[in-house]
């Protein structure tokens, strides 16, 4: 498997792909650049084309401003999502009544995200550190009514210089807010694909 990784890594560098440093400023500027668009917060089913399909442009939720940013990167976090779980359809949530992955919905759901980042990126602590969280960074909190949300660290900080802002959308359309630790914080991730080993 590290072989396999290795071999990958190389390829890509041979093909000038951008290494870790790169590719988190490119994430950090896609997901800032997710603040300047007006959406409204609608989380609900749609049927979307795949691979490379999205809901409409005015909607989205907190997974969307995910989705969209490794998407302008050109990551499609749908199709990866979708096919790591035709490949191993147990090891994410039993949450939906689903008995197959469905490419429309799976990718917009937090706990999978989760699973996926956690499967083929690194999982890293969850601590109340703000230094431990570094710009490019994918954070999952549980917000009021018990509810999953997702974020991106990026390299601006709060006012009082002491934590990184995080672009979200918790209803209002994508913002750059101070709020990294203002719910609980359950997951902790760094996803590149080009250069992260598989788990």
């Amino acid at each position: 498997m590290l072989s396999t990784w290795v071999a990958v890594v190389v390829a890509g560098a041979a093909a000038g792909q951008p290494p870790a440093e790169d590719h988190a400023r490119k994430l950090v500027a896609a997901a800032i650049a997710r603040a300047n668009h007006t959406v409204v917060y609608d989380g609900s089913y749609r049927r979307i084309a795949y691979p490379g399909g999205d809901v409409p442009a005015h909607v989205g939720v907190c997974t969307d401003v995910v989705i969209r940013a490794y998407r302008a990167l050109g990551i499609d976090l749908q199709r990866l999502v979708h096919e790591d779980m035709a490949r191993d359809f147990s090891a994410y949530p039993d949450r939906w009544g689903h008995t197959r992955p469905d490419p429309n919905i799976d990718h917009r759901r937090v706990p999978n995200l989760r699973v996926f980042f956690a499967r083929h990126g690194t999982a890293l602590p969850t601590t109340r550190d703000p230094a431990d969280y570094r710009a490019g960074d994918l954070v999952t909190w549980t917000i009021p009514g018990n509810l999953p949300h997702i974020g991106i660290v990026v390299d601006r900080r709060s006012a009082d210089g002491e934590r990184p802002l995080v672009v979200h959308n918790i209803g209002a359309g994508p913002e750059i807010e101070d709020m990294l630790f203002a719910f609980p914080v359950t997951g902790h991730y760094r996803f590149d694909p080009n250069g992260a080993p598989p788990r």
